[in-house]
């Protein structure tokens, strides 16, 4: 294992695991799990399909109890379900888009307490979407307006779950581009499951490669494909790149 960078957000780490054993019912899909991400930086979560980046996602955002294990929120265990982790500043998005097709764009961004006019401007191509129904936009919009949502109420931290999922490489690329300037202009903390590797090295601060559920590398994002094809890809034949 590579040891890990340090931290490189603007101020204490503001949410952490340590030892974190998660998973479903009995069976630990997650084992020693520690990670941590500080204000206005972004952390990736990388590996192959199975690896336990999700189940990681969904125990600190309060979906799944850990198993064992540590959770803590600026400084003090983190308990409680994801609607009372979201009052305290924990923003989360998960893979399968969150927005009510029949819902108009408008009506779906006042679902979420920031707003509407901070998240159009994140994202000015939703001024012109407002009254059309987000089951009518293409999934690159709606996955703009599921991350515009989230990011408009200035989350300490946000848990994002493939934002890239089917979408096409411009329409990732905006996400990510609007997600490093929130980033920058708020302080937000985000940890980014993704497997477009490439793509998350780009656009994230340091790393971290899980394998089987447990973290076999972490490290800066500089240089970090290199580092992450060094020493998973050469023993194990799996592609993270895109």
């Amino acid at each position: 294992m590579t040891v890990l960078a340090p931290e490189t957000g603007t101020g204490s780490v503001a949410l952490s695991a340590r030892g974190l054993v998660a998973g479903y019912g009995d069976l630990a899909v997650v084992r020693d799990l520690d990670v941590s991400v500080s204000p206005g930086e972004i952390v990736a979560l990388l590996g192959p399909n199975g690896a336990g980046k999700s189940t990681t996602l969904l125990t600190l955002a309060g979906q799944l109890p850990p198993i064992a294990g540590e959770i803590t929120w600026l400084g003090t265990p983190l308990t409680g379900a994801l609607h009372r982790r979201a009052r305290a500043g924990l923003g989360f998005v998960p893979e399968e888009r969150s927005v009510i097709m029949s819902m108009s764009v408008r009506d779906n961004l006042l679902l979420g307490s920031g707003g509407i006019e901070p998240a159009v401007e994140l994202f000015p191509e939703l001024g012109k979407l407002l009254d059309r129904r987000a089951g009518l936009l293409s999934g690159g919009e709606q996955q703009m307006l599921t991350l515009a949502r989230a990011l408009a109420r200035r989350p300490r931290v946000l848990l994002a779950d493939e934002l890239s999922l089917g979408l096409a490489p411009i329409i990732v690329d905006r996400l990510f581009a609007a997600l490093r300037d929130a980033v920058g202009e708020f302080g937000i903390g985000v940890l980014l499951v993704e497997q477009q590797a490439r793509r998350a090295l780009d656009v994230s601060d340091r790393w971290y490669l899980m394998r089987r559920g447990e973290v076999v590398a972490a490290g800066a994002s500089d240089g970090g494909l290199e580092e992450i094809q060094r020493l998973y890809l050469a023993d194990h034949d799996e592609s993270v790149a895109s």
